[in-house]
């Protein structure tokens, strides 16, 4: 990666201790750069902070038409695995027809520690539905049952993947320029901050998409900030600061430090990624942005356990703090 900033800096007493050095734009649905740090144009994979990208197709296609906002918030999420999740996921499967058998995303060890608990006790192993990725693949199975192709949905040329690709390129404005497995074996196509950013302005103002990717777009919005649990889970950034903004915002994670933002109200885009993949650092980059967007106070407790935690030792000393970089958080300052 070149030309990363400073985001985020960890001080233990006076000292530094640590840099996350990263990269974010703002943008509006034209690609005009409202606010930039590192390199626009740095190429990153999005990871699972582009879902709504990939659920895009399962919407506009018509397959979703009566399909309720909580499974387009499923078809969102990185989920802990949690009884919400599981079952929410289980029923829309069965709704189509379908099991958990027919996911291809993987067993996966839940990360909700309710439902690990209660596995342990009945000595069942975890399945597809506790893999944080169940309710994409879900849409993924979805789509392809209405597309008439075969089992193996996560082939990249597949008519599922060819259908969100596509609508990728089309979305960030740049064609893909490579791809990787993502960790639940669907594929991952590449792009820049630049690309992801405008992509997420273009469906907080989707009034350039046309009428049917547009609706398309507004409901897969709708559905995230209207269902913060489901996209995510207890205790998570992402959930917690789609609670703290009380709707007017969709927060989304990525592996490896990404985030993104959509601000319908703003008409703006956001796109982060910390290039050593510190969570700690994306959650304190995008607290950071969102308050100075105004989205939110950065005294409320969701914001400021991640804009600006405390390090405790131990036995609760107070040792050191993260914190946004001062020329990025210049005080606050809106952007």
């Amino acid at each position: 990666m070149s030309d990363a900033e400073v985001l985020v800096e960890i001080r233990r007493g006076d000292i530094v201790e640590c840099l996350h050095r990263g990269h974010a734009v703002v943008c509006d649905a034209s690609g005009n750069i409202r606010a930039a740090w590192g390199n626009p144009d740095q190429v990153i994979l999005p990871r699972s902070s582009c879902k709504m990208l990939q659920a895009l197709p399962l919407v506009e296609s018509g397959a979703a038409e009566n399909l309720p906002s909580s499974r387009l918030a499923l078809a969102c999420a990185s989920h802990e695995g949690g009884e919400a999740h599981v079952s929410g996921v289980s029923a829309w499967l069965a709704e189509q027809g379908h099991t958990q058998d027919d996911l291809l995303c993987g067993a996966q060890v839940p990360w909700d520690r309710t439902e690990r608990h209660r596995l342990r006790a009945a000595n069942e192993k975890p399945c597809n539905l506790h893999n944080n990725c169940s309710g994409k693949h879900a849409g993924f199975v979805m789509l392809n049952d209405h597309l008439r192709g075969s089992p193996e949905y996560i082939e990249v040329d597949h008519p599922v993947q060819k259908a969100v690709r596509a609508g990728f390129e089309e979305m960030t404005g740049a064609n893909i320029t490579g791809w990787g497995v993502d960790g639940c074996s669907a594929p991952n196509f590449g792009t820049t901050v630049r690309g992801l950013a405008l992509a997420m302005a273009r469906m907080a103002d989707p009034a350039g998409l046309g009428p049917t990717r547009g609706r398309a777009a507004e409901r897969l919005v709708g559905a995230m900030s209207s269902h913060p649990h489901l996209v995510a889970g207890e205790g998570r950034a992402c959930t917690e600061l789609m609670e703290a903004a009380a709707g007017t915002v969709a927060v989304k994670f990525g592996a490896e430090a990404l985030f993104t933002a959509i601000l319908p109200a703003q008409k703006i885009g956001v796109a982060i990624k910390i290039e050593d993949g510190s969570t700690r650092g994306a959650e304190c980059a995008i607290a950071a942005i969102l308050a100075r967007l105004g989205v939110f106070e950065a005294d409320m407790p969701a914001v400021a356990k991640r804009l600006n935690p405390p390090i405790l030792s131990r036995s609760g000393i107070n040792a050191g703090e993260i914190r946004p970089h001062a020329d990025f958080w210049a005080g606050g300052a809106p952007i």
